[in-house]
């Protein structure tokens, strides 16, 4: 019995939490892709700093930031939002922690986005919690393990949620797909709330977290071609916020207007960064944990 439970042990360090790295670096990587198919740790946690109706322009993105709170006491709520218009879809990019591809390794959103010279920055999907997924990032494939519904961005500015089982990473390029995300699920179908999305869970293995129930969370909305908003909802504070069930996170996205919507790896990693601070408040604690990856807007 002494045994088994050891080697339960060691499988899930191994797991859940010894870093696996498969690209050291991916700047260079993803330079030596593109030149094929063409013809570090940052900073600590950074300073909350809400600015609601705080704005960013320049030729490649608009940035405006909403700050939206309701209910008090146990009801409180708080949420926050960024519209972005992008004058080229390519101009929403992807970053790793650590600048690495792997499982088990994470770096505060706030830190990568600091090492990328971001202006705007949200978690990513967490692909390194899990081995399976089609991960697409910049351009380039990086796992090709269908699993779930995904989340596809085209370089010509359109959105799709698409099946990852009936297609794949090659296939995908080939059809202009800069970034995929492989969390979930979509939250909006045909102009309406999906019914269902309560009970869905992303991940069944052992060390998932439900994702059911009142929670921080992170998503990303489609308003229009080269038009997105993105969503992050503080959550697990009492008096502070106590954040919002699926269902409640698609009726926000349909009423900032979104016609397809999807969400993100939320919980303690759901964080909006904008102009060198953090928007949110993570937990109520102003404490960020670390993840996988971000999307973000450079300056």
């Amino acid at each position: 019995m002494l045994a088994s439970a050891g080697g339960a042990t060691a499988w899930a360090l191994d797991r859940f939490v010894v870093q696996h790295v498969e690209i050291d670096d991916v700047t260079s990587y993803e330079s030596s892709q593109a030149s094929s198919t063409a013809g570090a740790n940052g900073a600590d946690s950074a300073s909350a700093a809400v600015v609601d109706g705080d704005s960013y322009s320049s030729p490649e993105a608009s940035i405006s930031i909403g700050q939206v709170s309701s209910g008090s006491g146990d009801a409180s709520l708080k949420y926050f939002t960024a519209d972005l218009k992008l004058s080229d879809a390519t101009a929403l990019k992807s970053a790793f922690a650590d600048n690495k591809f792997g499982e088990n390794i994470t770096e505060n959103t706030s830190a990568i986005a600091a090492d990328k010279d971001a202006i705007f920055a949200v978690n990513g999907d967490y692909y390194g919690f899990r081995d399976t997924g089609i991960v697409i990032r910049n351009g380039v494939a990086y796992r090709d393990k269908g699993a779930r519904e995904g989340l596809a961005f085209h370089r010509d500015g359109t959105v799709e949620v698409y099946d990852e089982t009936a297609t794949n990473a090659k296939a995908l390029l080939a059809a202009g797909v800069w970034n995929t995300l492989s969390f979930g699920p979509s939250l909006i179908e045909g102009g309406a709330v999906k019914e269902g999305i309560d009970d869905v869970e992303v991940d069944t293995n052992f060390g998932n977290h439900s994702i059911q129930g009142l929670q921080p969370r992170t998503a990303v909305g489609v308003l229009g071609p080269n038009h997105l908003v993105f969503v992050v909802v503080d959550g697990r504070s009492t008096g502070y916020s106590t954040g919002v069930t699926m269902t409640e996170l698609a009726q926000i996205m349909l009423g900032l207007g979104a016609t397809t919507a999807y969400n993100i790896d939320g919980g303690g990693s759901s964080t909006m960064y904008f102009n060198g601070a953090l928007v949110n408040n993570p937990l109520g604690k102003n404490q960020e944990r670390g993840t996988s990856d971000i999307l973000y807007i450079g300056r």
